[in-house]
């Protein structure tokens, strides 16, 4: 880290007495200097520690630390409103966070995630009189095996083991009330709400509406109302012909480029030819989409880091006689590459960082990133983690052009913030689950199912995923779940993101390959989905007994 340090503070309630110590490891990615924590207000004597980025509701100049003007502006609301000055502050922010805040004056401790669960906070009733609240969970205590953002009628798990904080609350908990152990723990969960769903919780709004299910009013077209010859072909070109739709490609475009605009231009400087922005990159439409939006907005002189991971699959190997890094991520991954080279930023030094993972380095590393994932404890979970892992820590060989030739040489990334397409699939329909229900119910099952992926997004695997790359010194930053743009993929009607009656490959997250073939990516628009840990061979690395 670049600053790490410790404040131990003693509460005493009557006979009672309680320990306090607030811990937090800082990665400088905001302001001119780095900011030291845990902060503490000498005045007050409040203590924050902040894990998170502000991304708009505050100003946040690239000489400032968002971490900083956040705690000012905590304690200016404090002082107009000393009970509810948490959830005031807090609902005029936007971006990924985790914190915790000590109110010393009226012995309250808050707590939460942010309302999609962009970072990770976990926590663990260790004893009867011990909590632990933390990013990342130690040795001491085995998971609770829930899944993160269950159905809980208390975050803190009497049993023991550690458990995902459930996101869309903020906790409040009066440690005022902590005369004994039996009575110590007690909170109050304050809920995000849609607008308008709950009026009692609506000092928590959240910054963007239910996915809609009714088609717009302005459509003169009817969904899949092209050649009927298109449906096989998938020709992207046609769509052109379909004016209805320009208004929604040029609506993504701006809404992913300002999400993008927010996540790297502040990212301090780290020298001449130094990545501050790397992409963890299979060359699929979601990531090399947000590459080439990327070239718009980075000077052409500023490299990029497009970070390709191929994992040695032992029971595959057996079966081939080609290179056994030759997975299908890295050949589109290539692929992507070139087409990023060579149709939208020839300038640019585009660092194709290929990272290759022998079986060997997966069973040295194994149980490191098996402890990262808690309390995500399954086989998935697992596969993804070591994607995941690896791409992220950088390790590997930079590919350059030398005519026709590829040549690679050893390489380490050097980007601290990494750009994930983690939210394209929720939002835009591209899980099989989604043609599945259009199969099933038409868009009616379709509607249905997008909307309850979007609404479970907090409870899904971002925290995990923040854990993993965070092991590594680097942060994840997802374009696709900026507010902004979840807000207006939630308002496009559910025909003018997606049409199952196309093939796959074009009908599924339509909408965004239309944004990428307009930016000039014909191949890459065109990709079928394809989940990491196919694409990169990670699963199914072991006999079935193994798991």
């Amino acid at each position: 880290p670049d600053a790490h340090d410790e404040i131990c503070t003693t509460l005493l309630n009557g006979e009672a007495q309680i320990n306090l110590k607030f811990g937090a490891h800082v990665l400088h990615l905001r302001g001119s200097h780095t900011q030291k924590q845990p902060m503490v207000d000498n005045e007050t004597g409040d203590i924050f520690c902040w894990n998170g980025e502000i991304f708009d509701g505050l100003d946040v100049d690239c000489s400032d630390n968002d971490g900083a003007l956040l705690f000012d502006l905590i304690l200016k609301t404090k002082a107009d409103n000393p009970v509810e000055f948490i959830i005031r502050a807090f609902s005029k922010i936007e971006g990924p966070y985790a914190f915790v805040y000590f109110d010393r004056q009226q012995r309250n401790l808050w707590f939460a995630r942010d309302y999609l669960g962009r970072r990770s906070l976990l926590v663990n009733r260790s004893s009867t009189n011990t909590l632990l609240i933390s990013s990342v969970a130690d040795n001491s205590a085995t998971s609770s095996g829930g899944e993160e953002g269950g159905e809980l009628s208390s975050p803190i798990n009497s049993n023991g083991g550690w458990l995902e904080l459930p996101a869309q609350r903020i906790y409040c908990m009066d440690l005022g009330l902590a005369t004994s152990a039996e009575t110590f723990g007690s909170f109050v969960e304050y809920q995000w709400s849609y607008s308008g769903e709950n009026e009692d919780s609506g000092r928590l709004t959240l910054p963007f509406g239910q996915v809609t299910l009714e088609p717009s009013d302005t459509d003169t077209d009817e969904p899949g109302s092209l050649d009927p010859a298109c449906y096989q072909l998938g020709d992207l070109a046609q769509f052109q012909h379909v004016g209805e739709w320009q208004s929604y490609i040029d609506g993504l475009e701006q809404a992913l480029s300002e999400s993008i605009r927010a996540r790297v231009m502040s990212i301090p400087d780290q020298g001449a030819g130094v990545p501050r922005v790397g992409i963890l990159f299979s060359g699929g439409v979601d990531c090399i989409t947000i590459a080439a939006l990327l070239a718009r907005i980075l000077p052409s002189s500023e490299p990029v880091e497009l970070f390709n991971v191929a994992f040695e699959n032992p029971r595959q190997a057996k079966n081939t006689k080609q290179n056994i890094y030759d997975v299908p991520d890295r050949k589109t991954g290539r692929s992507g590459w070139l087409e990023l080279c060579t149709k939208i930023d020839a300038q640019r030094d585009w660092r194709l960082v290929e990272v290759d993972v022998p079986y060997s380095l997966v069973l040295e590393y194994q149980a490191h990133i098996r402890q990262l994932l808690e309390p995500s404890a399954t086989v998935m979970d697992m596969s993804i983690g070591m994607a995941l892992w690896f791409a992220s820590r950088g390790e590997g060989s930079l590919v350059t052009r030398s005519g026709e030739s590829i040549e690679r040489q050893e390489y380490c990334g050097r980007a601290r913030v990494l750009l994930l397409g983690m939210g394209a699939d929720e939002q835009l329909g591209g899980y099989s689950r989604h043609r599945s229900a259009w199969d099933r119910g038409g868009a009616q099952d379709l509607g249905q199912e997008i909307r309850l992926d979007v609404q479970r997004i907090a409870t899904r695997n971002l925290g995990r995923d923040d854990r993993i790359v965070s092991d590594n010194s680097k942060e994840a930053r997802y374009p696709f779940l900026a507010a902004n743009v979840v807000r207006y993929l939630s308002a496009v009607p559910l025909h003018r993101k997606m049409d199952m009656r196309y093939q796959r490959g074009i009908g599924e997250k339509l909408l965004l390959r239309l944004l990428a073939h307009q930016l000039g990516l014909t191949q890459a628009s065109m990709l079928a989905k394809r989940a990491i840990q196919f694409g990169a061979r990670t699963a199914k690395m072991e006999s079935s007994r193994a798991k």
